[in-house]
């Protein structure tokens, strides 16, 4: 049973601390490197042929769609590649409401369980009280490290390869949007691409599965951390990738909610959103 709470209690806090910040350390890390060459059809590389290059097209694209402008395409170029994302985050919003239901089922099992052996510190018993849990686990179809991360891994391709297209399309910088020019920095959206991406994590801690009580110390860590490094690393960028961050933190928010509504029964629906977000 201990090493089962001890999967509980640290895998999924690093598994979130993993998927939300080391991705702001490559980004920053690679930031003054050669990626910042400007991405043409001669450019070398799988990635850069595959991925980069097709998605700085399709920023020009657009952009010329458009009366040339670049924010506007890169606002619709966010919308498109998180809808063809959407399938992956709506397989793993139905896995984590499946889980949060199987242990809504389970927890009072586990507490007569807990209340059983509460008295007996023998190793004997201590092996039986777990045997006894994986079996109440096998009962129940439930897996604790069914995180749903996956989605979230696969997805890590598509949104780095636009990040690195917005980078190395150089007509971006030369082009206005709404108060900010895009090549350079601004002081304002960090600020907003941080205030999202916190929102972003408060929201999908709403309908994760079963969040353990001893888990709020380390979730509240990493709810402000992300959001921290995200903004400081978006001040010293030019402000076409924080417009990036936020459209895409905004809409992933949006979505969280209407999947929420969808897959939760409508008596619990709102219960396990933070205040006020199930107004929105």
């Amino acid at each position: 049973m201990k090493k089962f709470l001890l999967l509980q209690k640290w895998v999924k806090p690093i598994l979130i601390l993993l998927i939300g910040v080391i991705p702001i350390f490559v980004l920053s890390g690679c930031s003054t490197a050669s990626q910042s060459d400007s991405i043409n059809a001669d450019s070398s590389g799988i990635f850069n042929h595959f991925f980069i290059y097709p998605l700085s097209i399709l920023i020009k694209f657009f952009a010329n769609a458009l009366d040339g402008n670049y924010g506007l395409s890169i606002v619709l170029m966010t919308f498109i590649i998180r809808l063809a994302i959407m399938p992956l985050m709506m397989n793993q919003t139905k896995k984590q409401m499946d889980m949060k239901e199987k242990m809504a089922v389970l927890q009072p099992e586990l507490t007569v369980l807990k209340e059983k052996y509460k008295n007996d510190v023998s190793s004997e018993a201590k092996k039986q009280q777990q045997a006894e849990m994986t079996q109440l686990y096998q009962k129940h179809q439930f897996n604790p490290l069914s995180m749903g991360c996956l989605p979230m891994l696969l997805q890590w391709p598509v949104t780095l390869a636009f990040y690195y297209a917005i980078r190395r399309t150089p007509e971006i910088a030369a082009h206005d949007f709404l108060w900010f020019s895009l090549g350079k920095t601004d002081m304002i959206l960090p600020l907003i691409a941080a205030a999202v991406y916190y929102m972003q994590f408060r929201v999908s801690q709403s309908v994760s599965a079963q969040v353990q009580q001893n888990q709020n110390n380390q979730m509240a860590f990493i709810g402000l951390l992300s959001p921290i490094m995200m903004g400081v690393f978006s001040f010293g960028m030019p402000a076409a990738l924080p417009l990036y961050w936020a459209v895409g933190g905004i809409f992933i928010v949006v979505q969280t909610i209407i999947l929420h509504k969808i897959y939760t029964k409508p008596n619990v629906a709102s219960k396990d959103l933070p205040t006020g977000v199930e107004d929105i």
